[in-house]
């Protein structure tokens, strides 16, 4: 079991016989000597797609929930559901749009190096690599000589997904983008 200081984004926890995703972790430490620092984890509970909060102490112990990881590929979206593909066995997992929330920003059709997080052999959560391509399908015309390190400018992804790029980038790029920060980092 690990500590309240151990704990990570994207973890999940099992609290009450019922399955928690961290979603978002703010970490205070208390001005006072001798006070201990304090971890309010922002979750939300798997089987029901309702958020929850709860503050710990760094010494505080939680259980992680028991489950396996698969690699997976995106394969689709239908209406309010995205399918995947476990590339080792060929099954089909789908999960809801609630449940992947800001996720779906990061999921091009054919999306590959998703991790798949199932308990009881179901689906629960993903993660997603460090960083993934997507092409840019609009954004206002690139400009010549611009430099590197100049201004930026909003550019709409292939996912909706609206990020900063340099100037000279043009509709049509494929640029990396990175998954945890939701900025560009470099051309694809």
């Amino acid at each position: 079991m690990p500590k309240a200081a151990e704990i990570k984004k994207g973890m999940i926890l099992e609290i009450d016989e019922q399955l928690f995703q961290v979603r978002n972790i703010d970490v205070r430490s208390p001005s006072s000597r001798g006070a201990n620092t304090l971890y309010k984890i922002t979750m939300m509970n798997v089987q029901k797609h309702q958020k929850q909060e709860q503050t710990l102490t760094g010494s505080d112990f939680i259980k992680e929930a028991d489950c396996n990881h698969c690699q997976l590929q995106f394969l689709y979206r239908e209406d309010e559901f995205y399918t995947f593909m476990d590339t080792e066995t060929y099954l089909q997992y789908s999960l809801s749009k609630d449940s992947l929330d800001e996720l779906t920003f990061y999921l091009p059709d054919g999306q590959e190096g998703i991790v798949g997080l199932l308990h009881n052999e179901q689906l629960i959560s993903i993660e997603l690599p460090a960083s993934i391509s997507l092409k840019i399908i609009d954004t206002s015309p690139g400009i010549k000589g611009a430099s590197a390190s100049a201004r930026t400018k909003p550019a709409t992804l292939e996912t909706e997904l609206v990020v900063q790029v340099p100037e000279y980038i043009e509709n049509g790029e494929v640029i990396k983008v990175n998954t945890s920060t939701g900025k560009y980092t470099s051309r694809a």
